[in-house]
């Protein structure tokens, strides 16, 4: 399918923050370059929000990320990261995200999702066929689902020039990673 993108377009950018931070330190070992991903999300497009998904921790080390994200126009929205009884550790923003999607969409024409999981597939599907977005994917490849890929009208695949989309990279320093089914 081609994908349009025109100036007039109106786009919303929801990021998964967490799926992308682990993608680029497990393939790579290195961090995100927000500001490219941004830059090319927004692919000359009229932005109405983006919202970046993160979380906070006791020790408050993610402070200056948070800021230098709010630096590039990205709102952040922030939960803490729950500790269970036993040592689990669960951080997790899908619904939230699924909720503000939906209720951003009728303002939109655009929606880009900047996450790799499969679980959103449901939510692609009802944006696409009930709201009438075009829903558009960037994540790693490697670590992505590809029934998500497949569902999609666009996806930006951030593995295929790791040199652009993370800070720090160094040739060889990927690791083989399956896609996820």
């Amino acid at each position: 399918m081609t994908v349009i993108k025109h100036k007039e377009q109106r786009i919303g950018i929801f990021i998964d923050t967490q799926n992308l931070y682990h993608s680029a330190k497990n393939l790579y070992r290195a961090k995100v370059n927000f500001k490219q991903v941004m830059e090319d999300a927004v692919a000359g497009r009229a932005l109405i929000r983006a919202i970046a998904y993160v979380i906070t921790t006791e020790s408050e080390d993610e402070k200056n990320f948070f800021e230098a994200l709010e630096k590039l126009g990205i709102e952040t929205k922030t939960k803490d990261l729950q500790i269970f009884f036993g040592g689990a550790k669960k951080a997790d923003w899908d619904v939230g995200i699924a909720v503000d999607a939906i209720k951003l969409a009728p303002k939109l024409d655009s929606i880009v999702l900047i996450s790799g999981d499969g679980d959103f597939i449901p939510l692609v599907e009802y944006l696409r066929t009930n709201e009438g977005c075009q829903v558009e994917v960037m994540a790693f490849g490697k670590s992505s689902s590809s029934k998500l890929i497949e569902t999609v009208d666009d996806f930006t695949d951030l593995c295929q020039d790791p040199k652009k989309y993370l800070m720090n990279y160094k040739e060889n320093s990927g690791r083989f990673f399956s896609r996820k089914k």
